[in-house]
């Protein structure tokens, strides 16, 4: 090869390095989740190459219970998870330095895939009446336990008159059917299957309480493999908010609930039916805040948390 011959080589190869992104080396990533289409985000990058393309390797990984994430993170078990954002608060309460770097799903007045199912039988038909009951929850002090608290003390029921156990998703029905609570605060699918069977009914869908847009679960990492793994950080956020312009397009339905089957073993004809909660990949200091405001109004912070630092930049 002569010189000129040579020096274009060259050129060459310097101009495709710089076309490929700063994170085209492959960054593995164990993510965890939960078995909530609100997690639909993660799937879908997954699925349709959206990590792979900015190379990065992203495996996600099943957690029975949501309160165990952030520990995992910690561990480095997982690099990156998604525990709803009162579990994340009362971790950083607690001593645990990790950050917010994505939102998974948002609350819409129109989703009412979760709410207080009542063991058949029991006569549960209004908040009041869960008073001195057994309740299982699937995390204490995540999402559904903290919200439907909160709807318990807007309803003027003292929240701390009812007993609640932590349960995860798939032994709801059983737990139910066994007696050994006298309801549950479920999601889809497991919601659905427990009214199908006629282990119970829904007696509340709470949930179309709250307000619109607020973050269900939020993709945290520890901060100092955040700082140290910027590029790959960048590339996630990227993927997820790709994702969820392909999640909002009703021409996509099909592949979103193909991928969120694939990862939460749900069947074709549950799938069908399953209602999935709107994408919220960017999560604000607002948003984080109404969290702050709803856990201190049921004294589960320690500590007035900086909000504004708890978001991965």
């Amino acid at each position: 090869m002569n010189r000129r011959s040579t020096l274009h080589a060259l050129a060459a190869l310097a101009t495709a390095a710089l076309a490929r992104p700063a994170f085209s080396q492959t960054s593995k990533i164990v993510f965890g989740y939960t078995a909530v289409t609100d997690f639909a985000s993660v799937f879908v990058a997954a699925e349709q190459g959206y990590f792979k393309k900015r190379g990065l390797d992203v495996e996600p990984k099943f957690i029975p219970l949501n309160s165990t994430i952030p520990a995992a993170i910690q561990a480095d078990s997982l690099q990156i998870g998604g525990p709803t954002p009162s579990v994340f608060l009362q971790s950083v309460d607690g001593g645990l330095d990790q950050v917010v770097v994505a939102g998974g799903g948002v609350t819409s007045k129109s989703i009412t895939g979760f709410g207080l199912v009542a063991r058949a039988g029991s006569g549960i038909k209004t908040a009041a009446d869960c008073v001195g009951k057994k309740i299982g929850v699937p995390g204490l002090g995540a999402f559904l336990h903290v919200t439907f608290r909160a709807w318990l003390k807007s309803q003027g029921v003292d929240y701390k008159k009812v007993n609640f156990v932590e349960a995860a998703f798939p032994q709801h029905g059983d737990m139910l059917k066994g007696g050994s609570v006298d309801a549950v605060i479920s999601a889809d699918p497991f919601m659905s299957r427990i009214t199908e069977t006629g282990a119970g009914y829904v007696a509340s869908y709470y949930s179309t309480f709250l307000p619109e847009g607020q973050p269900t679960i939020v993709y945290v990492a520890r901060r100092d493999w955040a700082a140290k793994n910027a590029a790959a950080v960048r590339g996630f956020q990227q993927a997820v908010q790709e994702a969820g312009a392909f999640i909002q397009n009703p021409k996509n339905s099909d592949a979103v609930r193909a991928a969120i089957g694939k990862y939460i073993k749900l069947p074709p004809d549950v799938l069908a039916k399953m209602q999935i909660s709107p994408p919220g990949p960017v999560v604000t200091v607002k948003q984080l805040d109404y969290w702050v405001g709803l856990m201190k109004e049921q004294d589960m912070l320690k500590t007035a948390p900086n909000v504004a630092s708890l978001l991965f930049k």
